[in-house]
C-alpha cells in the first residue's frame, strides 16, 4: 500500500485523504443521531465490548445506515464514472440510461397498483425493493440488446433519454389512478432515502455492489484507452463493443441494487467523479476510479450526516441534500470550470 502511494507521488497522497475522511465521517455517523454517544463508546462496541441500549444502536441501527450509505456513494459514484467515460459525455450519470426510471415504473406499480398485489406473500419493503430492481433490470436488457443492433454511444444515449420519458409517462399515468395515501408512499421513496435498512437486508445490497465495484476497477484499462477516441481504442486492440457493454451492464448493476434499496439518489452519480477530478488532477482512471469511489463515501456518509443533524428534526429529504451539493458542481462543469478530461 505504502509502496503505491509513493509511486501515485501527491495523488496517493489525495486517494490516502479521501480513505481517512471516509472512516472518520463513518465513526461520526455510527456516533451522531437522536442520541449522541461517545466516540469512546462506539469504538468499544466496534471491538466487540459493547453492551446493553448502545450496542444495539452502533450494531442494528446506525451501522447498517452507514454502511447502507457509503455502499451507495462508492456505488453511484463508479457507475457515474463509467458512464461518462464510455459516452464521451459530462452530464452522463448512472441514469442516464433510462435504469432510475425503470426502477420507478416497479416500484409504482407495487405501491400504486395495490390491488394487484394485495395477495403477495412479501412483506411490503421488500417487494418494492425487487421491483425496484426488476424494473431497472428490464430497461438495461432493452439497452443491451440495443447497443448490439446500434453499436452507437449517441444512438444510445437518445434511446435511453426516450426510455426515460416513457417511464415518466408510466409512473404520471399510475399516480393520476392511485389513492392519495399510496401516492404520498411514493413521493416519499422517490425522495431516496439510507435509512431503513436491517443487518438481516444489507448483504443484499452489499453483495451486488461489492462485485460492480470490483467489475469497474477492472475496466480503469480500457476505459483509459476510451479516452482518446473509439478509433484509436481499436488500434490499440481493444474491443469497443465489448467494453462499452460491460461498462453498461457494470453500471446498471451498481445503479440498480441502489435504486432498489435507496430510491433515486440525485446527482451524487453525476457530481463526484468531477470533484475527484478536480482534487486529484488526472483522467487517468488507474487513479482516478478508486479515488472516485473512496470520495463518494465520503461525500454520502456525510449527506447521510446531514439529513440525520438534530436541527433537521429528521424530516430532511436526502436527494435535497444531494441537489444541494451535486447542483453547483454541474453549473460549474457547464460554465467551464474544468476542461472535460483534465
Amino acid at each position: 500500500m505504502a509502496r503505491y502511494v509513493c509511486r501515485m507521488g501527491g495523488k496517493g497522497w489525495w486517494l490516502v485523504g479521501f480513505a481517512v475522511a471516509s472512516v472518520l465521517l463513518a465513526l461520526l455517523g455510527l456516533a451522531l443521531g437522536s442520541v449522541d454517544l461517545p466516540l469512546a463508546d462506539v469504538w468499544a462496541t466496534l471491538l466487540g465490548q459493547g453492551t446493553g441500549t448502545d450496542a444495539v444502536i452502533v450494531l442494528e441501527v446506525r451501522m447498517p445506515q452507514v454502511l447502507t450509505a457509503a455502499a451507495a456513494g462508492a456505488g453511484l459514484a463508479a457507475a457515474g464514472l463509467l458512464m461518462q467515460t464510455v459516452f464521451h459525455n459530462p452530464l452522463a450519470g448512472p441514469g442516464v440510461l433510462g435504469l432510475t426510471g425503470g426502477a420507478a415504473v416497479g416500484v409504482a406499480l407495487v405501491m400504486l397498483a395495490r390491488p394487484i398485489w394485495s395477495a403477495a406473500a412479501l412483506p411490503q419493503d421488500l417487494l418494492v425493493s425487487a421491483a425496484a430492481w426488476f424494473g431497472a433490470l428490464a430497461v438495461l436488457m432493452l439497452v443491451l440488446l440495443a447497443d448490439r443492433r446500434v453499436g452507437n454511444g449517441a444512438t444510445l444515449l437518445i434511446l435511453g433519454l426516450m426510455l426515460s420519458y416513457l417511464c415518466t409517462a408510466l409512473v404520471s399515468v399510475l399516480q393520476a389512478a392511485s389513492e392519495p395515501g399510496a401516492l404520498k408512499g411514493f413521493v416519499l421513496w422517490g425522495m431516496g432515502s439510507f435509512a431503513g435498512s436491517t443487518p438481516q437486508r444489507l448483504p443484499w445490497l452489499l453483495i451486488p455492489v461489492a462485485v460492480g465495484l470490483l467489475l469497474a476497477l477492472a475496466l480503469v484499462k480500457p476505459m483509459n484507452a476510451l479516452l482518446v477516441g473509439e478509433d484509436h481504442a481499436r488500434s490499440l486492440g481493444t474491443d469497443v463493443g465489448r467494453v462499452r457493454r460491460i461498462a453498461i451492464w457494470t453500471s446498471g448493476l451498481l445503479a440498480g441494487s441502489i435504486t432498489a434499496f435507496c430510491g433515486p439518489v440525485a446527482f451524487l452519480g453525476l457530481a463526484v467523479p468531477h470533484v475527484a477530478r478536480a482534487f486529484l488532477r488526472t483522467a487517468d482512471h488507474r487513479v482516478l476510479m478508486p479515488g472516485t469511489i473512496l470520495l463518494g463515501v465520503a461525500l454520502a456518509v456525510a449527506c447521510d450526516l446531514a439529513v440525520r443533524a438534530p436541527w433537521t428534526g429528521g424530516a430532511l429529504p436526502l436527494n435535497a441534500v444531494t441537489s444541494l451539493l451535486g447542483a453547483p458542481v454541474v453549473l460549474w462543469v457547464l460554465l467551464g470550470g474544468r476542461k472535460w478530461g483534465q
